[in-house]
């Protein structure tokens, strides 16, 4: 399969043109892993508070917050990046038609 990470929209493989992008783009990966250790924060924090260690839980809570919040905020600007890079590629390409896109 020819490598079109330059290219947003994946022609190949689908008409949806951000389809699979979260999990295509290996940008998006330090955003995935905080929030999966954001998911990992938050239940060892409860874990903690299920057992009565207050400072252990807070400090879970606190760290999974921070995590998952700033797992998403990098998410959302590499998918801001995407769709600006697609209006670019519009722009330098008006033979092409253009569908926005559904996400």
């Amino acid at each position: 399969m020819p490598d079109n990470s330059r290219d947003p929209v994946d022609h190949a493989r689908t008409y949806r043109q951000h389809a699979g992008e979260t999990m295509k783009a290996g940008k998006n990966s330090p955003g995935l892993i905080a929030v999966g250790l954001g998911v990992l924060a938050l239940v060892i924090g409860l874990f903690s508070f299920a057992n009565s260690s207050m400072a252990a839980g807070v400090v879970g809570v606190v760290l999974a917050v921070l995590l998952i919040g700033g797992g998403l905020a990098w998410l959302s600007r590499m998918h801001r990046k995407v769709a600006e890079q697609q209006e670019e590629w519009v722009r330098s390409h008006p033979e092409a038609t253009f569908e926005p896109p559904t996400s």
